[in-house]
Order: C-alpha cells, then structure tokens, then sequence
C-alpha cells in the first residue's frame, strides 16, 4: 500500500469525539502487515514493538483529530478527503495522518533482528489518543511505563527554514495557562471605602505581569524565547456594586527549564494564582541523534533542511519529560492543520515516508 492510499483510508475515519475506530484500523493494519507484538489499550493508545533490546526508537503519532469544519464531512458522518493540486484535503491529513500512515509503512517495512539474531535495537511505533485533549493518551502511556530511549514525533517540521523544506526540530516550545484570582469584598458602589475592590487588586496583578522578562535558553544553539500575556479578564456583577471577584488568564509559551515567576503576584493582597494547564516544552538531549536524523532528512530532498525549534507544544513535550530524546518530524507547514482547508502536500509525504526509512535505518546500523 502506498502512503496516498493508507492516508485517505485514515483520514476517511471520523475520530474527533471517539478515537475508537481510527485507533482500530490502526491496530489492525499493523497486525496485518507486520509481525509485531501490537496492544491497542484501555486509553485508545496503539503501540506496536518489534525486537528486543536494551535502547529503542519510537516513531510517535496520534489518531486523534480537532473538529472537522462541516465542509470536510458528508451526509453520512464520515470525512471527506480528497486529492486535488497535488494535496489531499481533508480533517486530519495535516495533523497528523498523512505523517502516521507514512510511519506506519515505514515501521512495517523496518527489518528489526529477532530474539534469535543479535539485537540491535527495539523499534517502537505509537499512535496515541487524545493528543488534541492535552496529551492525555500520552501521559497515559508514560504512566504505564512507555519509555523509548529516543522518539521522532510526526508533528510538523515542514516549510520553518524555507519552503517546502522538511526541518528536523530539536526543541519545541511549551504552554502554561494560569488564572490570577483577586478576591476582594463586596460594598454599594456609592460607599467605596465600605469594600475591597477586587478589579484593582487584579489590574495590579496584570501590572506585575506586565513586568515580567520572557523566559529564555538556547537548545543546541538555537534560541527559544517564551512569552507571557494576560488574554482575558473577568470580574464584577453589577454596575452598582463594588466587584468582591475578578479573574485574569495568563498565557505563557514556556521553554525547557525556565518558567515567567508568575507567583509574584501573589504578594498583592487577595491574590493567589491558579495553574489550569501545563503542556511541557521539548529540548533534544542527544545531539548525535539530531543529528542523524538531519542527514536522513537532507538525503531524500533537494532543500537542505536545518534543525528548528517549533513555536507549538506537543506529545514530545510530555515524553521528553519523562526522560525520552525526541525530535519533531513530520509533513505539515505553518498554517495547514486546524482549518476547513486542511491540506497536506502529497510530495512531501512520500518525502517523510522516505525520512522515517533513512531514521530507522541509521539507527538500526
């Protein structure tokens, strides 16, 4: 099967609300094109393992997609995708099945000594769930003991250093979402002295954090800067009525070992600070398999693809934290996924495909 094929085959499946059936033709095709040992658990997670040893690769995906737009399914409830201009479009191509299904063949076509011959390596191929949800599949693996030594993770790396050039990234930013919480004391609004006004005790609060330096720290030689913001903010209940409760969100992009010190503002009195989200930042520890996997990426193109940091959170951060050396590899560009046009090129899929067999390769000697 060619990666065109086992794409629109993939994509076809609707998997925004329910990874179930996405996460079984996944499974299944394993099963039946290779001879791993293959689980598809409890949390919709599909892990596939081939040969034994003491360090493993892991080619690293989801199967899980955002909601499509209402042009991208049809009267039955599938999605639909099509070929046309040399993409296929449809939910999911992007982000990220077109980039699982060339994993997928990549995988199945690896070559990985048996428990007779000398091993070199365990290769290892996982499709969570519930990427799309906070990493919930994978932090879900994590805690059920997966731990490959080193992981391609199949977001997208395409189009950062020029375009149409398939990029290695070695690092990735994070996301920390906050709520700064000002509690004051209600009071009629004509008696002002009588309350505690809450807003004030947040607007100093948003002060601080105006304030703030943006995080920073060089991963193999590449920058990454963070950033903070307050995005909303939230408080009072009448136009008469001195407010006793208002709320600010922050947003802050993070970067490997660094955090904004948002807990200064909880020296305001009535302040305190509440973290809703934290989706890890990825720095790439293992600078010889950065760069192995580059020289697999600048074989197989005529553009020569650098190593990136990529502005977006995603599972390599949770895995990366858990102790695994990850880079980020993968079909989409800047803008693809996400939208009632999502598009993937089909050129640079085949180029992907071939990126993951030069990986593999390398990595099996």
């Amino acid at each position: 099967m060619d990666v065109v094929s086992l794409t629109e085959d993939l994509v076809a499946i609707p998997s925004h609300d329910d990874e179930t059936a996405a996460g079984a033709f996944v499974a299944d095709w394993l099963r039946e094109h290779t001879d791993a040992a293959v689980s598809h658990d409890d949390h919709g997670n599909v892990i596939a393992r081939k040969g034994p040893a003491e360090r493993s690769l892991a080619l690293v995906g989801h199967h899980d997609v955002v909601p499509p737009d209402e042009s991208q399914v049809d009267g039955e409830g599938a999605y639909v995708v099509q070929q046309r201009n040399g993409s296929l479009y449809g939910r999911g191509t992007a982000d990220m099945k077109g980039s699982l299904a060339a994993a997928m063949l990549a995988f199945a076509d690896a070559e990985v000594p048996d428990t007779a011959a000398p091993a070199t390596g365990e290769l290892v191929f996982a499709a969570f769930a519930g990427e799309e949800r906070g990493g919930v599949g994978c932090r879900a693996a994590i805690a059920d003991g997966f731990e490959p030594d080193t992981a391609v993770v199949l977001e997208g790396s395409t189009g950062y250093s020029a375009p149409g050039v398939t990029d290695v990234a070695v690092a990735h930013k994070g996301r920390r979402g906050s709520t700064i919480v000002a509690e004051g004391e209600a009071a009629h609004a004509s008696e002002v002295e009588a309350g505690e006004n809450a807003i004030y005790r947040a607007t100093d609060a948003v002060d601080v954090v105006r304030g703030l330096d943006f995080p920073t720290t060089a991963v193999l030689g590449h920058e990454l800067r963070g950033s903070v913001a307050i995005t909303e903010i939230d408080g009072g209940s009448a136009w008469n009525v001195v407010p006793e409760h208002c709320e600010a969100t922050v947003d802050e992009r993070t970067v490997p070992g660094e955090r904004a010190p948002l807990e200064r503002v909880e020296s305001i009195e009535g302040v305190s600070v509440r973290v809703d989200q934290d989706l890890p930042p990825m720095a790439c520890g293992d600078a010889d398999f950065a760069e192995a996997v580059l020289d697999a990426a600048a074989a197989v193109q005529d553009g020569e693809p650098e190593h990136v940091v990529k502005p977006h959170a995603t599972d390599a951060g949770w895995l990366a934290a858990a102790g695994t050396d990850c880079v980020v590899v993968g079909a989409a560009e800047p803008g693809e996924a996400h939208t009632a046009d999502e598009r993937v090129a089909i050129d640079v899929l085949e180029r992907c495909r071939r990126i993951y067999d030069g990986v593999v390769a390398s990595w099996l000697g």
